[in-house]
This record gives C-alpha cells, structure tokens and sequence, in this order.
C-alpha cells in the first residue's frame, strides 16, 4: 500500500463558525440544493452525523463517476475541524483504499476563513497518484467552496 499526502489551502470571505456550520455541518443538505451538479443526493446509513456515520453520496448528472461512500472520522466544532474518509465508490476506481481528508478553518485577517486541507491517499498495491486526479479533486472542492460562499453571501441570515 501506498500512502501519499497532500495539503491544500483555500480563502473564503465568510467567518470560520459560520462557513463550518454550512460547508461541513450541513453540506449534505445544502450543497444537494445549490449545487445538484455536483451532488443529487445524500443518504446517512448508520450513525447521527458525529464520527463514525456513513453516508451514501449520489453524485450530480454528468459526473465521470456516480457514488462514494463517506465516513465521518472526526468532527470538532470548537476548533472548527472535520475530518471524513471516502471509504467505496467507484471514485476510488479499484485503485485507492481510501482517501481521507482532514479539513480546518481558521480566521483570517480580513473576517473570512483560511480553509487548510490535508488529503491522504491510501493506494492498493503500489498504484501511485496521478497529479492530475489530486488537481481535479481540489478544484472539485474549490468549487465546491465557491458555491456555498455565494449562497451565503446571497443569504446573509443563513447559518448564523
């Protein structure tokens, strides 16, 4: 097994609580409704959300892939961290064990939030990363970000 890792950082305008409540509290119902491009649907499988859940995620019409399986690994809302791991699905292309992120935010200067992201890649066997799928991921999650961030804005009473 392989193990590959890689850190991403990202700025939002909105405030660390409330970019954590919509972004990764509440991402599998708001991000279904803004966003169902990328995300059709949501399913918890077992578990309240804390760690430990499963969830079944159904990915937007047009997507290479259709399905993963996420499983909550931490989630720490007074230090605005959450952690999950991509467990099954045909995004991990028979390739990847896992894949697991682990994502903070913190205050930035201007109000808003710097988003830091550690990916971690569990491969089977010595299958080896492409660049290119850790590219497209984070501008995935970028875009991702992008979309909660105007909702937000366009919502000023939305998760406060």
């Amino acid at each position: 097994m392989g193990v590959f890792t890689y850190e991403h950082e990202f700025t939002s305008t909105i405030p660390p609580a409330r970019l954590f409540k919509a972004f990764l509290l509440d991402g599998d119902n708001i991000i279904p409704k803004i966003a169902p491009q990328a995300v059709k649907h949501v399913e918890i499988l077992e578990g309240d959300g804390g760690p430990g859940t499963i969830k079944k995620v159904s990915l937007g019409e047009g997507n290479k892939f259709t399905y993963v399986k996420q499983r909550v690994d931490k989630v720490d809302q007074d230090n605005f961290a959450y952690g999950h791991s991509l467990i099954e699905g045909d995004v991990l292309m028979g390739k990847i064990e896992k894949i697991s992120t682990e994502t903070k935010l913190v205050a930035s200067p201007d109000g808003g939030s710097i988003v830091k992201a550690t990916t971690t890649y569990y491969t089977i066997g010595d299958v080896e990363i492409d660049e290119k799928h850790v590219r497209v991921g984070k501008e995935k999650a970028a875009g991702l970000l992008k979309i909660v961030e105007g909702y937000l804005h366009a919502n000023p009473d939305a998760y406060n």
